[in-house]
C-alpha cells in the first residue's frame, strides 16, 4: 500500500498544484493526491507519545551556537522520556535528532524534497518523506505536544505563527511553545509588543501563547508541566 501511495503521490506536486486554477478534474485529481499524502504520513509515521517537534533553520553548522543548543535540547527533550521529532533535514533539525540520538531517546524527521538544502540527516531512527509543506505541517503538529522554536529563517516562522494562530482560534489546546535564542527573537518580540499589541490587532493575553527562554532546563520544565495538563 504504501509503495503504491508514494507512486500516486509522486506524478504531480505542490508546485504544479498551487501554480494556477486548473481544470477541474486535474484539480480533483491534486486533491486526491495531497489526500494520498496525508494517509501515507497516517499510516506510516509511528511517533510514540509523548513527542515533541524542535523547529529552527537548516543552515547553521556543528560548532554554532545555536546548533550547540538544539543538540541539548534534543537530548535533554530525551532523557525527559520524549521522542524528538524534527522536518528531518541539516542544521537545527539534524542538531536535534543528533541530541536525542545520543542520549538515547527516539529521533523522527518529517522531511520533505526541495531544490537545496534538504535531505535527511543521519540521526533519525524513522523518517518520512513528503511533497506538500502543509500536510507535513499537520503531522508536525498532529503528532506532537509541543514545540520548541530555534532560530531560523520564513519556514521557521510560518511554523511558529501557524501554530501560535491554531490555540488563538482554539483549534488546539493545551500546546507549549518554546522559543529559544533570546537576542535573536528579541527583535521580533518587540514587534509583536509594539505593533501587533498597540495597534490591537491581537491582545495582550497572546503573549501567554509561548516562553521565551535560554535555558534549557527552564524549556524541559515548560513543557513538562504542561504537557502533563
Amino acid at each position: 500500500m504504501a509503495d503504491l501511495i508514494k507512486t500516486l503521490t509522486q506524478t504531480r506536486g505542490e508546485n504544479f498544484f498551487l501554480k494556477k486554477r486548473h481544470e477541474q478534474a486535474v484539480d480533483v485529481e491534486g486533491a486526491v493526491q495531497i489526500f494520498l499524502e496525508f494517509l501515507n504520513g497516517y499510516n506510516n509515521l509511528k511517533a510514540p507519545k509523548p513527542c515533541v517537534t524542535v523547529f529552527g533553520s537548516a543552515r547553521f553548522s556543528e560548532g554554532h551556537p545555536y546548533y550547540e543548543m538544539a543538540r541539548a535540547v534534543g537530548r535533554a527533550l530525551a532523557e525527559a522520556g520524549y521522542a524528538v521529532m524534527t522536518g528531518g533535514g541539516p542544521g537545527i533539525m539534524e542538531a536535534a535528532n543528533r541530541g536525542a540520538k545520543e542520549a538515547g531517546g527516539c529521533s523522527i524527521g518529517c522531511n520533505i524534497e526541495l531544490p537545496h538544502e534538504q535531505k535527511p540527516n543521519p540521526y533519525l531512527d524513522e523518517f518520512i518523506q513528503f511533497d506538500y509543506f502543509f500536510v507535513r505541517k499537520v503531522m508536525l503538529v498532529k503528532y506532537s505536544c509541543a514545540f520548541v522554536v530555534l532560530p531560523g529563517g520564513f519556514g521557521t516562522l510560518d511554523e511558529l505563527f501557524e501554530t501560535c494562530t491554531l490555540m488563538q482560534t482554539g483549534k488546539i489546546e493545551s500546546f507549549p511553545i518554546v522559543i529559544m535564542g533570546k537576542d535573536f527573537w528579541k527583535n521580533m518580540n518587540e514587534f509583536i509588543k509594539q505593533s501587533l499589541i498597540a495597534h490591537g490587532t491581537i491582545s495582550t493575553e497572546d503573549l501567554s501563547l509561548f516562553s521565551l527562554t535560554d535555558s534549557v532546563t527552564e524549556a524541559i520544565d515548560i513543557i513538562t508541566q504542561q504537557c502533563a495538563n
